[in-house]
């Protein structure tokens, strides 16, 4: 099973044939630039369109602390996107509170292990909307 760094090599290296589609999802890889470091940073994470965005969940496996893409998303919301072959530019934002619900239903439909992840942690998990550039 693709997994971390292995899963951003296959998927880039053969456009999303290996990695795009995963335990019966799909994902997409996002590259954020480091808030410390600079350097790009590319993460496989689950994802769903949501009109013309995409979805995607900061959730961490459900610990206490954000994942460092997130953080990272929060220092510059420019990020790169890949989705099977298409790269584009896209700007990240976290969902606000009156759109949150039916996007966390959204992700909750095709991974529903977000619910137990948000039960196990006192920290609300965030739903990222990624918008084209």
């Amino acid at each position: 099973m693709l997994f971390g760094s292995e899963h951003v090599k296959r998927y880039v290296e053969t456009d999303g044939a290996e990695g795009h589609d995963w335990q019966n999802t799909t994902v997409l890889i996002l590259t954020t630039t480091g808030r410390r470091s600079g350097e790009r940073r590319s993460t496989p994470l689950i994802y769903q369109e949501y009109g013309q965005d995409l979805l995607v969940v900061a959730s961490n496996g459900g610990a206490d602390t954000p994942p460092a893409w997130y953080l990272n998303l929060q220092a510059d919301p420019e990020v790169q996107v890949q989705v099977k072959g298409e790269r584009f530019t896209a700007r990240a934002r976290t969902a606000n509170p009156e759109e949150k619900p039916d996007m966390w239903r959204t992700m909750t439909a095709t991974w529903p292990a977000y619910d137990d992840y948000q039960r196990k942690t006192d920290r609300e998990i965030p739903v990222v909307v990624l918008e084209r550039v």
